[in-house]
Protein backbone atom coordinates (compact mmCIF):
# COMPACT_ATOMS: atom_id res chain seq x y z
CA UNK A 1 0.00 0.00 0.00
CA UNK A 2 1.45 3.48 -1.06
CA UNK A 3 1.81 6.03 2.14
CA UNK A 4 2.57 9.35 2.30
CA UNK A 5 6.49 8.90 2.01
CA UNK A 6 5.49 7.35 -1.19
CA UNK A 7 3.42 10.33 -2.17
CA UNK A 8 6.25 12.94 -0.99
CA UNK A 9 8.85 11.61 -3.39
CA UNK A 10 6.23 11.02 -6.24
CA UNK A 11 5.47 14.58 -5.90
CA UNK A 12 9.08 15.71 -6.00
CA UNK A 13 10.16 13.46 -8.60
CA UNK A 14 6.92 15.18 -10.51
CA UNK A 15 8.32 18.55 -9.55
CA UNK A 16 11.94 17.58 -10.89
CA UNK A 17 10.81 16.34 -14.47
CA UNK A 18 8.87 20.01 -14.91
CA UNK A 19 11.01 22.08 -13.62
CA UNK A 20 14.10 20.36 -15.79
CA UNK A 21 12.24 20.65 -18.90
CA UNK A 22 11.07 24.02 -18.04
CA UNK A 23 7.25 23.26 -18.58
CA UNK A 24 4.13 24.28 -16.51
CA UNK A 25 1.19 22.62 -16.32
CA UNK A 26 2.11 22.31 -12.66
CA UNK A 27 -1.40 22.76 -10.87
CA UNK A 28 -3.74 19.83 -12.43
CA UNK A 29 -0.92 17.49 -12.35
CA UNK A 30 -0.23 17.87 -8.46
CA UNK A 31 -4.12 17.77 -8.18
CA UNK A 32 -4.52 14.02 -9.78
CA UNK A 33 -1.57 12.44 -9.09
CA UNK A 34 -2.29 11.35 -5.39
CA UNK A 35 -4.99 9.36 -6.80
CA UNK A 36 -3.54 8.50 -9.96
CA UNK A 37 -1.13 6.74 -7.64
CA UNK A 38 -3.34 4.97 -6.00
CA UNK A 39 -5.32 3.54 -8.86
CA UNK A 40 -2.01 2.52 -10.27
CA UNK A 41 -0.43 0.82 -7.30
CA UNK A 42 -3.25 -0.68 -5.54
CA UNK A 43 -6.40 -1.36 -8.02
CA UNK A 44 -4.93 -1.47 -11.32
CA UNK A 45 -4.51 -5.13 -12.85
CA UNK A 46 -2.05 -6.00 -15.89
CA UNK A 47 -4.77 -5.65 -18.48
CA UNK A 48 -6.95 -3.06 -16.76
CA UNK A 49 -6.83 0.06 -18.96
CA UNK A 50 -6.56 3.56 -17.42
CA UNK A 51 -7.71 6.80 -19.56
CA UNK A 52 -5.74 10.10 -19.28
CA UNK A 53 -9.42 11.94 -19.87
CA UNK A 54 -7.37 15.58 -18.85
CA UNK A 55 -4.32 15.11 -20.91
CA UNK A 56 -2.24 18.03 -19.80
CA UNK A 57 -1.65 15.86 -16.33
CA UNK A 58 0.68 13.69 -18.46
CA UNK A 59 3.54 14.59 -16.10
CA UNK A 60 1.49 12.86 -13.13
CA UNK A 61 0.79 9.65 -15.82
CA UNK A 62 3.89 9.74 -16.75
CA UNK A 63 5.47 9.66 -13.00
CA UNK A 64 2.74 6.86 -11.88
CA UNK A 65 4.64 4.67 -14.91
CA UNK A 66 7.65 5.24 -13.70
CA UNK A 67 6.61 4.60 -10.18
CA UNK A 68 5.51 1.15 -11.05
CA UNK A 69 8.91 0.56 -13.50
CA UNK A 70 6.60 1.13 -16.57
CA UNK A 71 8.79 4.45 -17.96
CA UNK A 72 12.99 5.06 -16.97
CA UNK A 73 14.67 7.67 -15.55
CA UNK A 74 15.86 8.56 -19.01
CA UNK A 75 12.34 8.07 -20.07
CA UNK A 76 11.50 10.93 -18.01
CA UNK A 77 14.62 13.21 -18.47
CA UNK A 78 13.41 13.32 -22.17
CA UNK A 79 10.37 14.51 -21.36
CA UNK A 80 9.36 17.70 -23.46
CA UNK A 81 12.16 17.11 -25.56
CA UNK A 82 12.92 16.83 -29.45
CA UNK A 83 11.78 13.47 -30.83
CA UNK A 84 10.54 12.33 -27.00
CA UNK A 85 7.46 10.27 -26.61
CA UNK A 86 6.84 12.09 -23.56
CA UNK A 87 5.10 15.00 -24.73
CA UNK A 88 2.89 17.67 -23.19
CA UNK A 89 -0.20 15.19 -23.69
CA UNK A 90 -0.13 11.63 -23.37
CA UNK A 91 1.56 10.32 -26.99
CA UNK A 92 -0.54 8.76 -29.98
CA UNK A 93 1.47 5.67 -29.69
CA UNK A 94 4.95 4.42 -28.72
CA UNK A 95 3.92 3.75 -24.50
CA UNK A 96 2.04 0.49 -24.04
CA UNK A 97 0.49 1.27 -21.26
CA UNK A 98 -1.69 4.42 -22.83
CA UNK A 99 -4.21 3.49 -25.30
CA UNK A 100 -5.08 6.94 -26.57
CA UNK A 101 -3.67 10.38 -27.24
CA UNK A 102 -5.92 13.06 -25.33
CA UNK A 103 -6.00 16.64 -23.86
CA UNK A 104 -8.54 17.61 -26.43
CA UNK A 105 -10.79 17.81 -23.62
CA UNK A 106 -14.19 16.08 -22.60
CA UNK A 107 -13.22 13.11 -25.50
CA UNK A 108 -11.50 10.87 -22.75
CA UNK A 109 -14.82 9.45 -21.35
CA UNK A 110 -16.47 8.87 -24.19
CA UNK A 111 -13.09 6.16 -25.31
CA UNK A 112 -13.53 4.79 -21.73
CA UNK A 113 -17.06 3.92 -22.28
CA UNK A 114 -16.10 2.67 -25.58
CA UNK A 115 -13.18 0.73 -23.99
CA UNK A 116 -15.33 -0.72 -21.27
CA UNK A 117 -18.40 -1.63 -23.68
CA UNK A 118 -15.93 -3.36 -25.92
CA UNK A 119 -14.80 -5.42 -23.04
CA UNK A 120 -17.94 -6.80 -22.14
CA UNK A 121 -18.46 -7.34 -25.97
CA UNK A 122 -15.91 -9.79 -26.07
CA UNK A 123 -16.73 -11.23 -22.48
CA UNK A 124 -13.63 -10.00 -21.13
CA UNK A 125 -13.47 -9.14 -17.28
CA UNK A 126 -11.48 -6.52 -17.04
CA UNK A 127 -11.75 -2.86 -15.94
CA UNK A 128 -11.61 0.57 -17.35
CA UNK A 129 -10.40 3.66 -15.44
CA UNK A 130 -10.76 7.20 -16.56
CA UNK A 131 -9.32 10.64 -14.70
CA UNK A 132 -11.44 13.18 -15.79
CA UNK A 133 -11.30 17.27 -14.62
CA UNK A 134 -14.04 19.15 -13.46
CA UNK A 135 -13.73 21.19 -16.39
CA UNK A 136 -14.30 18.83 -18.97
CA UNK A 137 -17.74 19.02 -18.02
CA UNK A 138 -18.67 21.74 -19.77
CA UNK A 139 -18.08 20.03 -22.66
CA UNK A 140 -21.40 18.50 -24.52
CA UNK A 141 -19.49 15.34 -25.61
CA UNK A 142 -18.78 14.32 -21.94
CA UNK A 143 -22.49 14.34 -21.11
CA UNK A 144 -23.47 12.73 -24.38
CA UNK A 145 -20.47 10.12 -22.89
CA UNK A 146 -22.35 9.63 -19.32
CA UNK A 147 -26.11 9.15 -20.99
CA UNK A 148 -24.28 5.85 -22.90
CA UNK A 149 -22.43 5.35 -19.89
CA UNK A 150 -25.61 4.96 -17.65
CA UNK A 151 -27.85 3.55 -20.64
CA UNK A 152 -25.47 0.29 -21.08
CA UNK A 153 -24.59 0.10 -17.46
CA UNK A 154 -21.31 0.04 -17.17
CA UNK A 155 -19.87 -1.22 -14.21
CA UNK A 156 -16.87 -2.57 -14.84
CA UNK A 157 -16.09 1.32 -15.45
CA UNK A 158 -14.72 4.23 -12.92
CA UNK A 159 -14.42 7.61 -13.60
CA UNK A 160 -12.63 9.58 -11.33
CA UNK A 161 -13.57 13.40 -11.34
CA UNK A 162 -10.53 16.08 -10.64
CA UNK A 163 -12.77 18.61 -9.18
CA UNK A 164 -9.78 21.40 -8.16
CA UNK A 165 -12.26 23.94 -9.11
CA UNK A 166 -9.71 26.27 -11.93
CA UNK A 167 -9.18 25.71 -15.61
CA UNK A 168 -6.95 27.49 -17.94
CA UNK A 169 -8.76 31.29 -17.91
CA UNK A 170 -9.95 30.89 -14.39
CA UNK A 171 -12.47 29.32 -11.84
CA UNK A 172 -15.05 27.06 -13.02
CA UNK A 173 -17.86 28.63 -11.00
CA UNK A 174 -17.25 31.57 -13.36
CA UNK A 175 -16.09 30.40 -16.56
CA UNK A 176 -19.41 28.40 -17.07
CA UNK A 177 -20.63 26.62 -13.81
CA UNK A 178 -21.83 23.02 -13.65
CA UNK A 179 -21.84 23.53 -9.59
CA UNK A 180 -22.76 21.56 -7.81
CA UNK A 181 -21.40 18.90 -10.16
CA UNK A 182 -23.17 16.05 -7.90
CA UNK A 183 -26.63 17.42 -8.25
CA UNK A 184 -26.66 17.59 -12.15
CA UNK A 185 -25.16 13.70 -11.83
CA UNK A 186 -27.97 12.67 -9.71
CA UNK A 187 -30.18 12.10 -12.73
CA UNK A 188 -28.21 9.65 -14.53
CA UNK A 189 -27.76 5.94 -13.43
CA UNK A 190 -24.90 5.43 -11.93
CA UNK A 191 -23.07 5.35 -8.34
CA UNK A 192 -22.02 8.51 -7.20
CA UNK A 193 -19.36 8.80 -4.45
CA UNK A 194 -17.42 12.37 -3.32
CA UNK A 195 -14.21 12.17 -1.23
CA UNK A 196 -11.45 14.50 -0.48
CA UNK A 197 -9.15 13.77 -3.28
CA UNK A 198 -5.90 13.97 -1.18
CA UNK A 199 -7.18 11.35 1.18
CA UNK A 200 -5.67 7.94 0.51
CA UNK A 201 -8.10 6.34 3.11
CA UNK A 202 -11.19 7.95 1.42
CA UNK A 203 -10.13 7.48 -1.96
CA UNK A 204 -9.12 3.88 -1.33
CA UNK A 205 -12.27 2.95 0.29
CA UNK A 206 -14.35 4.47 -2.78
CA UNK A 207 -12.04 2.41 -5.42
CA UNK A 208 -12.74 -0.95 -3.36
CA UNK A 209 -16.87 -0.24 -2.95
CA UNK A 210 -18.65 -2.68 -4.68
CA UNK A 211 -21.95 -1.70 -7.08
CA UNK A 212 -23.60 -2.75 -9.93
CA UNK A 213 -23.79 0.74 -11.65
CA UNK A 214 -20.83 2.36 -13.12
CA UNK A 215 -18.78 4.33 -10.58
CA UNK A 216 -18.22 7.65 -10.50
CA UNK A 217 -16.18 9.53 -7.80
CA UNK A 218 -15.86 13.56 -7.14
CA UNK A 219 -12.50 13.85 -5.99
CA UNK A 220 -12.92 17.18 -3.76
CA UNK A 221 -8.95 18.41 -4.89
CA UNK A 222 -6.51 21.02 -4.83
CA UNK A 223 -4.61 22.25 -7.56
CA UNK A 224 -1.14 23.21 -6.94
CA UNK A 225 -1.63 20.33 -3.54
CA UNK A 226 1.28 20.57 -1.28
CA UNK A 227 3.16 23.59 -2.85
CA UNK A 228 1.79 26.74 -0.81
CA UNK A 229 2.23 29.20 -3.60
CA UNK A 230 0.78 26.81 -6.37
CA UNK A 231 -2.71 25.99 -4.57
CA UNK A 232 -5.37 27.01 -5.85
CA UNK A 233 -3.78 30.02 -7.90
CA UNK A 234 -4.82 29.71 -11.68
CA UNK A 235 -1.10 30.60 -12.88
CA UNK A 236 -0.16 27.66 -12.40
CA UNK A 237 -2.29 25.66 -14.88
CA UNK A 238 0.38 27.16 -17.34
CA UNK A 239 3.44 28.88 -15.45
CA UNK A 240 6.91 26.46 -15.24
CA UNK A 241 8.77 26.57 -11.83
CA UNK A 242 12.09 28.97 -11.97
CA UNK A 243 14.93 27.77 -9.38
CA UNK A 244 13.90 29.41 -6.40
CA UNK A 245 10.65 28.25 -6.77
CA UNK A 246 12.01 24.92 -7.25
CA UNK A 247 13.98 24.98 -3.96
CA UNK A 248 10.97 26.35 -2.46
CA UNK A 249 8.27 23.83 -3.56
CA UNK A 250 10.88 20.89 -2.66
CA UNK A 251 11.68 21.89 0.51
CA UNK A 252 7.60 22.50 1.41
CA UNK A 253 7.15 19.13 -0.04
CA UNK A 254 9.96 17.71 2.69
CA UNK A 255 7.66 19.10 5.27
CA UNK A 256 4.46 17.24 4.25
Amino acid sequence: MIDQTFLKRARQRLLKMHFESGVGHIGGNLSSLDAMLLVFHEFKQLEDEFILSKGHSAGALYISLWSKGLLSESDLQSFHRDETLLGGHPPVSGIPSIPFATGSLGHGLSLAAGTALAKRLKNNTTHTYCLTSDGEFQEGSTWEAIIFIAHHCLDNLTVLIDQNGLQGFGNTHEIASMSPLQEKLKGFDIEMLIVPGHDLNCIRDALQKKCSRPKFIILETVKGHGVSFMENKMEWHYLPLNEMQYQKALSELECV
